[in-house]
């Protein structure tokens, strides 16, 4: 599995969130719709798994549809 903020940040957009701001290294991502918002932090490395997941748990993403 993919575990980049840049894979994260675009399923984010494929799902409505938009990119809203930033503090230092964290962006923060809203959804108009569902009126959910997330922080995503950014960093050089890979995110790690449990992080990755609980973000898409936030933003009501099913983990299934990764594949």
């Amino acid at each position: 599995m993919n575990l980049t903020t840049k894979f994260l940040i675009k399923l984010l957009e494929d799902n409505d969130f938009f990119y809203k701001r930033a503090k230092g290294s964290h962006q923060l991502f809203y959804n108009s719709t569902t009126n959910k918002t997330v922080i995503v932090p950014v960093h050089s490395k890979d995110m790690k798994k449990g992080t990755f997941l609980a973000i898409l748990k936030q933003a009501g993403i099913d983990k299934n549809l990764l594949g």
